[in-house]
């Protein structure tokens, strides 16, 4: 499965429009990240470019996901002490989180606005977003726990 060119040239021209150079690891960071449905660890996209950029140490990979944080292209996901994951999927959507592998599947639902309306209303607080998860066991661990 491998993104849509369009999808990665958005990315590319608004890396290009906020001044950012497109290096080769950057564009491979980039793709890898937009066909990427895992929501991927910094190190798990160090470990799968390694062999095509072995000169590509883990820094670059951080910096490049920096960038891409900053710009918005990119969401960074931090899960307590668990290692950040990062989503090319900026739109607003939720994470369900398997407790046995850790792996977190994006699903959509109505946003929570009137939660937060609520929350500035009972706490006075002046809320800038919000985020969801939920939590249980995957299929796939459920069909390794059943054997």
């Amino acid at each position: 499965m491998t993104v849509s060119n369009n999808r990665l040239q958005e990315a590319i021209d608004t890396l290009k429009d906020s001044g950012v150079r497109i290096t080769p690891q950057r564009h491979a960071v980039l793709e890898y990240l937009l066909n990427s449905m895992t929501h991927p660890t910094a190190d798990d996209i160090y470990k799968a470019l390694e062999s095509k950029f072995p000169n590509m140490s883990v820094a670059t990979v951080y910096n490049n996901l920096r960038v891409f944080r900053e710009i918005g292209l990119v969401r960074e996901l931090t899960y307590g002490d668990s290692s950040s994951r990062f989503d090319c999927n900026t739109t607003d959507h939720y994470h369900a989180i398997c407790e046995s592998c850790g792996k977190i599947v994006d699903f959509h639902y109505p946003s929570l606005n009137e939660v937060e309306s609520l929350a500035e209303q009972v706490t006075g607080f002046d809320v800038s977003h919000h985020r969801m998860e939920v939590y249980g066991t995957c299929s796939q661990c459920k069909a390794k726990a059943a054997h």
